[in-house]
């Protein structure tokens, strides 16, 4: 499942930053239509969960593999 969100959180970000890019690109040549500035919303309410799965989900796991290296001594 971890695997998933982070390739979904991954390519979402790339698709986000290439329409925020495109806006910034077409600020500077021409005039946009209005809607034009709310396509990078749609990937952004996509991030957002994601982003919060990925930041506290090292808190909630319950795998020994998230000890600190001095604790792992046998």
């Amino acid at each position: 499942m971890n695997q998933v969100i982070r390739f979904i959180h991954r390519w979402t970000s790339l698709l986000f930053s290439l329409i925020v890019a495109s806006v910034f690109a077409g600020m500077a040549i021409t005039t946009l239509p209005e809607w034009y500035y709310y396509l990078p919303l749609p990937p952004l309410f996509v991030l957002i969960p994601t982003g919060i799965y990925m930041f506290f989900a090292p808190y909630f796991s319950s795998r020994q593999d998230a000890l600190p290296a001095t604790e792992r001594r046998a």
